[in-house]
């Protein structure tokens, strides 16, 4: 480890209640749950409670029924609702940990670019992002006087009204004669617009042979691998203001490249326990994934017309044919700027 890493390491500080809060969360993060459907898990956990006691009086080895039960109902909440995801993304509106931990990692970035370009003149070099980002709010435009709390209200109408759907499809799934068809339909209307007609259809015949727990996985891992990358992107989002149509096109414009990487770590926060420490990494790739898909940004006095030179990713197909150890190849160039003067601060120096 470098003397420029070991610094920045040692320059984190967390404060006692943000480390409660973290602990918490890795250790409840799978077991508990508030929002919309606090309903459906208090019924869970009341009936994983009864068939406990009733384990005192009753010899459930003989049957398998109540194993099924219980697997029945954790697939539900593990699955349907995504209880575990749920909780790791609330965290972002609770403590700031996520957004620190978004701006550290790109101002890790910026200093590993210059200092991976030392040799080369300056003016060639891109624009930072860790110094201009910083200079925004992280509440986006405080004249519209928003409260802290708007985002997290958002955040829980949201994933409420994608958990209703859930639950409405899934149940609608068991009705009798046409039950089979709901997930291949909802299968085939989800990809028609992603890839087309052609795979929405092959992926619809599949599906009507295909168990019903399989299908919802499916489901479920697409959908929640684009709220992942939703909820990643969220500390870019809440500084660059985009409108609700510039957003669905910056979205749509790199959806190939913001699946794969949400795909990616979403799997791997499936894993009990350790997918809390894997969002953290996410959290902190995501940085990363920001500086090759948008431009440096300007400071906040020059961002009018930003947001809407983003919308369109202006050298989509140069950096797709990039090989791996020169991404860095398709940056903006600042002209006339030394943006390496930008990280002269006490503690942050180049080993």
């Amino acid at each position: 480890m470098s003397t420029t890493d070991r610094q920045q390491l040692l320059s984190v500080r967390v404060s006692p209640s943000e480390f409660l809060l973290q602990f918490l969360w890795v250790v409840y993060a799978p077991r508990i749950e508030s929002g919309a459907n606090w309903r459906l898990l208090l019924q869970i956990i009341t009936v994983k409670v009864s068939l406990w006691a009733l384990g005192f009086f009753i010899n459930f080895d003989s049957v398998t029924w109540d194993d099924k039960l219980v697997g029945g109902m954790d697939f539900l909440a593990n699955s349907v609702l995504q209880v575990p995801f749920f909780l790791m993304s609330l965290m972002r509106y609770i403590t700031p940990t996520l957004d620190r931990m978004f701006m550290d990692s790109l101002q890790w970035v910026d200093q590993t670019y210059y200092a991976k370009h030392k040799s080369e003149d300056p003016k060639t070099l891109r624009a930072t992002y860790f110094a201009e980002l910083r200079m925004y709010s992280a509440h986006g435009d405080t004249s519209k006087h928003r409260a802290p709390m708007d985002a997290a209200l958002a955040f829980l109408i949201r994933f409420g009204r994608r958990a209703g759907i859930s639950l409405a499809i899934y149940a609608l799934s068991y009705l009798p004669i046409v039950g089979r068809f709901v997930l291949p339909a909802a299968s085939f209307y989800t990809f028609n617009n992603a890839v087309g007609p052609i795979p929405a259809t092959i992926i619809f015949g599949s599906g009507i042979f295909l168990p019903r727990r399989y299908l919802i996985v499916f489901l479920q891992s697409y959908f929640s691998s684009r709220s992942l990358m939703r909820e990643l992107l969220e500390p870019y989002f809440s500084r660059i203001r985009f409108t609700k149509e510039q957003k669905k096109h910056w979205f749509h414009d790199r959806e190939g490249v913001l699946f794969g990487f949400g795909v990616g770590f979403y799997i791997f926060l499936k894993i009990p326990l350790l997918g809390v420490l894997i969002y953290g990494i996410a959290e902190a790739s995501t940085a990363y994934l920001i500086t090759k898909i948008t431009d440096p940004p300007p400071s906040p006095a020059y961002s009018d017309k930003f947001a809407e030179s983003q919308v369109k990713w202006k050298n989509k197909q140069k950096f797709l044919e990039l090989p791996l150890h020169n991404l860095d190849a398709n940056n903006a160039d600042t002209v006339g700027k030394e943006p390496i003067e930008a990280f002269d601060s006490p503690g942050k120096k180049f080993s």
